[in-house]
């Protein structure tokens, strides 16, 4: 069956087009409805109308912030913008210029966080130390795939998380295998190679999904990984 996904969706429909059609998901293969399809592009879109009105108070809040506002309302003014710019993530349609503007704006907070700083050595240190965890978790943001896993209201459910990693992009899965520890990792292994077994009983060709788990298992063993 033909469905009018969008181009640029939202977290939901995403989720239902990884799991349209998709045997890794279920057996025989489960075609998405059409009437679950509009059902979820009609929430990405009630979310997305949400989101601009946010973003627009968040900004206004950003303006209006008189200099000698006391830390905890710049701290929290800081973690809003942050949280939105994770959230535009799982929205559809494209929101390059308003993570750009909130981008700015967490720089701008942080820049005044480090001058009352002052010369604290410490103080300084770990300002770096929380600036560069934030540009890798932005940068993780990036992939499709990590941002619905970290969305607050994730699509993908825990029993979901096999067959995602093995229909994902490689790009994706390497991406999303830094949210895990090295225990989840060897679950997934474990889960994954089961699957693709029951599928390959049945006739399917499970090479290119093979190939996710051969880069869950060299998560576990990099030392093999290295020696080839």
């Amino acid at each position: 069956m033909e469905l009018p996904f969008t181009h640029k969706p939202g977290r939901r429909e995403r989720h239902l087009r990884r799991r349209h059609e998709n045997p890794l998901f279920s057996w025989p293969p489960h075609e998405v409805s059409p009437e679950d399809l509009l059902a979820a592009q009609q929430a990405d879109h009630e979310e997305l109308e949400a989101f601009r009105e946010r973003f627009r108070t968040l900004v206004q809040r950003a303006v209006d912030l008189p200099p000698d506002a006391g830390s905890e309302i710049v701290l929290e003014l800081r973690e809003s913008l942050e949280r939105q710019y994770e959230q535009s993530f799982g929205l559809p349609e494209d929101h390059a210029r308003e993570r750009e503007a909130l981008r700015k704006l967490i720089d701008l907070i942080m820049r005044a966080i480090r001058k009352a700083a002052g010369t604290d050595p410490l103080a300084q240190q770990e300002l770096a130390d929380e600036e560069e965890a934030r540009a890798i978790h932005f940068r993780l943001l990036e992939q499709t795939l990590v941002a619905d896993l970290l969305h607050p209201h994730s699509p993908i459910a825990p029993d979901e998380l096999a067959p995602t990693l093995l229909s994902a992009p490689l790009d994706e899965v390497a991406a999303a295998l830094d949210l895990f520890d090295t225990e989840q990792i060897a679950q997934l292994a474990e889960q994954s190679a089961r699957l693709l077994e029951e599928l390959a009983a049945r006739g399917l060709d499970v090479a290119r999904p093979g190939q996710r788990v051969g880069m869950l298992l060299a998560r576990l063993h990099p030392e093999r990984t290295r020696q080839h």
